[in-house]
């Protein structure tokens, strides 16, 4: 059962990253203000775009675990990933112009990432009988 709640939030959160990634990628600007920084891009707009490629994959890559039944390869990716929220979430930290209330997606994600990633890989798989 614990598996099963697992691979939901670890696809829910895939298909989420991958919503972020694609708005980085289309709509820098207003991800970018839902990412909590201010970035003076002057059109060069590289970072929003590095930042959209590494969720999109990151979100497919969950995803494909996921209908691939790839327990331990999720566990793996999520509990390994939990460093790209820390980093994220000290980034928007970092910034004058914001508080803690910017960093809650981050630490939400930070939980997620932690939690699941241990679960998945810590749980050991269930016999399927056909």
């Amino acid at each position: 059962m614990t598996t099963k709640i697992s691979y939901a939030v670890a696809f829910i959160t895939g298909v989420g990253l991958i919503f972020l990634g694609t708005r980085f990628l289309l709509s820098p600007g207003i991800a970018e203000a839902g990412y909590g920084i201010h970035f003076n891009e002057q059109g060069d707009y590289s970072f929003h775009y590095m930042k959209g490629i590494r969720d999109t994959l990151s979100g497919l890559l969950m995803c494909l675990f996921v209908l691939m039944n790839e327990r331990r390869a999720l566990g793996v990716v999520l509990l390994t990933g939990t460093i790209v929220p820390v980093t994220d979430m000290l980034i928007v930290l970092s910034k004058s112009y914001n508080s803690v209330l910017q960093a809650v997606p981050h630490i939400i994600a930070i939980i997620i990432c932690f939690v699941f990633g241990i679960i998945l890989l810590t749980t050991k798989p269930s016999k399927i009988i056909l």
